[in-house]
């Protein structure tokens, strides 16, 4: 599956990278107090050292957000540890669980199968639009059979963020 690295056009999160320094800056703040407080205390040794920064790592992994990227006919999210794609041209179902961190699970005809959080596609017009096209060839080949409600929903969710942002900037509202 292209993953946009072999010349592909890709589109990507645009708030990626805010959110990964963020990451980066809470880890190594988290390894900078614990180390100093250690310090402090006179309890720093090399293995309570090699601890912290073990924890500092493991503070970043949990923090560092997935990266979502989407090309036509694909869409990739990669986080610290692994990654998973999925065909969207090829998908079978569409599923959103959960209210207070709500998650969009895709499943294509390969069996592949794709957890994403909404807000990076109200977030990323791009990315709504490479899902969007890829949800409608599902639909002309007959194999996306149940979640059409729920990406319908999530359009006009879009649609209306949007437009609220188009009515703001041109001072409307």
């Amino acid at each position: 599956m292209d993953d946009g690295r072999r010349g592909g056009r890709a589109a990507g999160d645009r708030t990626w990278r805010g959110s990964a320094r963020l990451a980066v800056g809470c880890a190594l703040g988290f390894g900078g107090v614990t180390l100093l407080v250690d310090w402090d205390a006179g309890t720093l040794t090399p293995v309570r050292a090699l601890l912290w920064a073990t924890l500092s790592a493991a503070v970043l992994v949990m923090l560092l957000p997935a990266r979502v990227t989407a090309g036509p006919g694909w869409l990739a999210v990669r986080g610290p540890l692994r990654g998973h794609a999925v065909r969207t041209d090829c998908l079978v179902s569409i599923g959103q669980y959960g209210d207070v961190s709500a998650h969009l699970v895709l499943r294509d005809t390969a069996g592949n199968r794709l957890e994403l959080d909404p807000n990076v596609l109200h977030a990323n017009p791009l990315l709504w639009h490479e899902l969007d096209t890829g949800v409608r060839r599902s639909l002309d080949r007959g194999t996306l059979r149940r979640g059409t409600e729920v990406l319908a929903r999530l359009g006009h969710e879009i649609d209306d963020t949007n437009a609220r942002a188009v009515l703001k900037a041109s001072g409307l509202t």
